[in-house]
C-alpha cells in the first residue's frame, strides 16, 4: 500500500531522529495506539517491544490517565510556573517525595530528561559555589553511560563508544572512568578521586543498567561503593534514573536494589506513563539548602516555559495512581520471566555475545553492531515493532503486555536471530 499523503507530503520538512535521513528507510505511519500495540495507517498492528522508548509503562491509551487529561485540560491545559502555582504539580511534587528514599524532597520540574541532567548538573555546580567552594566545575561519568544528547550531557556520555564522539573537544572535557565493579576498579577510581576530586562538582550514573550506551547491567554493590565514595571525596552523587525509574528494574527506583540514595536524582520517560513530555530533578534537603539564602544571587536562576505543565502533571498522577496497587510489580515479574525464557534460545545464534534479563528488560547482544535499519524492517514483517541500538537487540515493553504479545515479540527476535 502507498504511504499516507500526509507523510509523503510533511516528509521533506521533518528531520527525523538517529537516522541518515538520506539512505534510511520511510518512518513506518502510525494512526492509533491500543494496549502494547502500535496500529498501522494501512491496517496493520504491531506489538510494540519498546514502549515507546521505555515510556507507556502501563501500555498505551490507559483510560485512567486518559480521564485525568480529560478532566484537566477542561480546567487548564497551561500556566507558566514562575510566581503562579497549581494543584497538579504541587501534588505530584508531595507524591514524589514521599516516594523517593530518604530526604530526596525537592523537585525541579522540567520537560525532559536530557534537561533534567543539565538541571542536576546545575544544581551540583553551583551548590558548591553557594557553598563557598571554588574550583568544582567538571563531572565524573562512566564509560558505557548514556546521559542525553544536549550539549552539557554529550560531555557525560561515553567518549568513544557514545553518539557524541564527533563533538569532542567543543565542550569542557569532563572525567572518565570505569565503574568500580571489583575491588581493583574501585581502588582504581579511589585513586582517581584523591587526585582530581578537587575539580570534581559530582559524578552521574545510570543505576543497575546502563540503558542507552548497550543496556549494560551493574551489580548494586557499585552503587554502594559510589556513595561511599563520594562521601569520602566531598563529591555529590547523581543516580540518573530516566530510563530506570517507575518499576522498569523490578523496584520502582532502581537506587532501591542498592539501599542507598543518591543527592540528586533525574526522572522522565514512564513519569507520565508514557503521554506527555515531563521531567524532574529532585535534589535531598542539605543540597537544597544551600540554595536557601537571603541573597538572590544564591537562587537557581531556572525555568523551562512549560515546566510543569498541568496535563502533563495530572498525567503523571495519575500513573502514580496505578503504581499504588502494587500490580506494576507482578506485571514487570511476569514480563521478566517472559522475556528470560523467550529470548535464552539465541544463545546459540551467529555472533550472539550475551543473553540477559533484568526487570522488564531483555537483551540480545551481538559482538559487532546490527544492521538497524534491516532489522527494524524485518521485525515489522512479524508483526512486531523492535528499534535495535548499536550491538544489542533489546526489548522493553509495556508491563501489561499481555503474555500471547510477550510470546510474538521473543519468536520475532529468536526468527531474525536465527534460532527459530
Amino acid at each position: 500500500m502507498s504511504d499516507p499523503r500526509w507523510l509523503t507530503e510533511g516528509a521533506p520538512h521533518v528531520w527525523r531522529p538517529y537516522c541518515q535521513m538520506k539512505t534510511a528507510r520511510p518512518p513506518l505511519p502510525v494512526v492509533a495506539t491500543r494496549g502494547s500495540r502500535l496500529v498501522l495507517d494501512d491496517g496493520r498492528e504491531l506489538v510494540d517491544g519498546l514502549a515507546s522508548w521505555w515510556t507507556a509503562c502501563h501500555g498505551y491509551n490507559h483510560p485512567h490517565i486518559a480521564d485525568a487529561l480529560r478532566a484537566q485540560i477542561g480546567a487548564m491545559p497551561h500556566v507558566m510556573f514562575g510566581g503562579l502555582a497549581h494543584e497538579p504539580a504541587y501534588r505530584l511534587a508531595r507524591r514524589l517525595a514521599s516516594l523517593l528514599p530518604g530526604d530526596l524532597d525537592h523537585v525541579f520540574f522540567a520537560e525532559s530528561g536530557s534537561v533534567a541532567v543539565e538541571i542536576a548538573m546545575k544544581m551540583a555546580l553551583q551548590h558548591q559555589i553557594n557553598r563557598g567552594v571554588s574550583g568544582r566545575t567538571r563531572f565524573l561519568a562512566f564509560r558505557g553511560g548514556y546521559h542525553g544528547d544536549t550539549l552539557a550531557t554529550m560531555t557525560v556520555c561515553d567518549p568513544e563508544e557514545g553518539m557524541h564522539s564527533l563533538f569532542a573537544g567543543v565542550m569542557p572535557a569532563q572525567v572518565i572512568a570505569d565503574l568500580p565493579r571489583d575491588p581493583a576498579s574501585e581502588a582504581a577510581l579511589d585513586a582517581l578521586l584523591a587526585v582530581r576530586g578537587h575539580e570534581i562538582a559530582a559524578m552521574l550514573v545510570e543505576p543497575l543498567i546502563q540503558g542507552a550506551g548497550g543496556m549494560l547491567p551493574h551489580p548494586p554493590e557499585v552503587l554502594r561503593t559510589l556513595r561511599r565514595l563520594a562521601d569520602k571525596h566531598g563529591v555529590l552523587l547523581i543516580f540518573d534514573e530516566i530510563f530506570t525509574g517507575f518499576g522498569r528494574t523490578g523496584t520502582l527506583f532502581a537506587m532501591q536494589a542498592a539501599g542507598v540514595e543518591p543527592d540528586i536524582v533525574t526522572l522522565s520517560k514512564a513519569l507520565t506513563g508514557g503521554t506527555l513530555p515531563l521531567s524532574a530533578a529532585v535534589a535531598r534537603r542539605h543540597v537544597f539548602e544551600a540554595f536557601w539564602s537571603d541573597d538572590p544571587g544564591a537562587a537557581l536562576m531556572h525555568g523551562p516555559t512549560y515546566m510543569a505543565n498541568p496535563l502533563a502533571c495530572a498525567a503523571a498522577n495519575a500513573s502514580l495512581d496505578l503504581f499504588e496497587d502494587g500490580a506494576w510489580a507482578r506485571d514487570v515479574a511476569r514480563v521478566s520471566a517472559a522475556l528470560a525464557e523467550g529470548l535464552e534460545p539465541c544463545r546459540a545464534g551467529e555472533g550472539v555475545v550475551d543473553v540477559r534479563t533484568l526487570g522488564a528488560i531483555g537483551v540480545v547482544e551481538f559482538e559487532a553492531p546490527v544492521p538497524v535499519s534491516d532489522f527494524c524492517a524485518r521485525f515489522a514483517a512479524l508483526g512486531v515493532w523492535i528499534r535495535p541500538m548499536g550491538k544489542v537487540v533489546y526489548l522493553t515493553p509495556a508491563f501489561t503486555t499481555p503474555n500471547e504479545d510477550l510470546s510474538r515479540l521473543t519468536s520475532a527476535v529468536r526468527q531474525v536471530v536465527g534460532v527459530d
